[in-house]
């Protein structure tokens, strides 16, 4: 590689570190902050009050946090059982009413959130899960789905199947050839699809407060009741919380997000 094109690469990338560090940095003045007022540009008071609120019985951060990721672990483990069927029979060519299930696969990322919230709404309360943990995951699963039916598609549109003839050759069991040749290849793109999943289920405010009516509170709905208090102090900590699980999925996840391990998961295709 040139050492100009290498000079280049290293300031891209510094370009984007800093995107994505530079708003943080804010956060976390404000979250040790104990006494900020306007004209200063630094704070007078340094506290660990904020910090120490949160953890409180009270303050209901931590069953919300606990909410949010057993909601958020469910959804995804739910939308990759679901979406891997869906997704190969997806990718087998063109067959008969192929455009409508993608129609109907794609209408929750194009109909508005809050139109298509209250009659998720009106369906589940009839259905006597309103209000309910269950009902809220099977909510959120409405938009998560597309994303990774959609990615799994794309994953086995470019998978080889001959070595999975191969394993049935070889007298191996379907689960057998799922286990030890299929899902090793699908490995990147399912680690996308289920990336994508958290992430969207981590962050849905509307239809979780639509559909749990405050019973179930998570992350996103007690951030926005924090947000409103006018405390920046605790709206930073609690939003430096918010952004942590989603950064350490995406950390974990990132060796199969490479460019060269997308491209033989067949993410290219989509």
């Amino acid at each position: 590689m040139k050492p100009r094109r290498r000079w280049l690469q290293r300031l891209l990338i510094a370009l984007i570190l800093a995107g994505v560090v530079a708003p943080l940095l804010p956060l976390l003045v404000w979250a040790f902050s104990g006494r900020w007022l306007f004209p200063a540009l630094w704070p007078t008071a340094w506290s660990w009050r904020a910090w120490a609120y949160i953890v409180q019985p009270h303050s209901q951060v931590l069953p919300a946090l606990t909410n949010s990721l057993t909601i958020g672990v469910t959804v995804t483990l739910l939308s990759v059982l679901i979406g891997l069927p869906a997704g190969r029979a997806l990718s087998r060519g063109h067959w008969r009413g192929r455009a409508l299930v993608l129609l109907v696969l794609l209408a929750p990322t194009i109909v508005p959130v809050f139109a298509a919230g209250m009659g998720i709404q009106v369906t589940l309360i009839r259905l006597g899960l309103a209000d309910t943990w269950g009902g809220v995951v099977l909510a959120q699963l409405i938009p998560v789905l597309p994303y990774v039916t959609l990615i799994l598609a794309g994953v086995f549109a470019g998978h080889n199947t001959d070595y999975e003839a191969q394993g049935r050759t070889l007298g191996a069991r379907p689960a057998q050839i799922f286990r030890h040749v299929t899902l090793p290849m699908i490995a990147p793109g399912l680690a996308a699809g289920s990336l994508f999943a958290f992430l969207v289920s981590w962050s849905q405010y509307l239809l979780t407060v639509l559909v749990g009516g405050g019973q179930v509170p998570t992350l996103p709905v007690i951030l926005f009741a924090f947000a409103q208090s006018g405390d920046q102090s605790l709206t930073a900590v609690l939003s430096l919380v918010y952004l942590a699980p989603a950064l350490a999925v995406l950390a974990l996840t990132t060796r199969y997000l490479s460019g060269s391990a997308i491209g033989r998961a067949g993410l290219g295709k989509l």
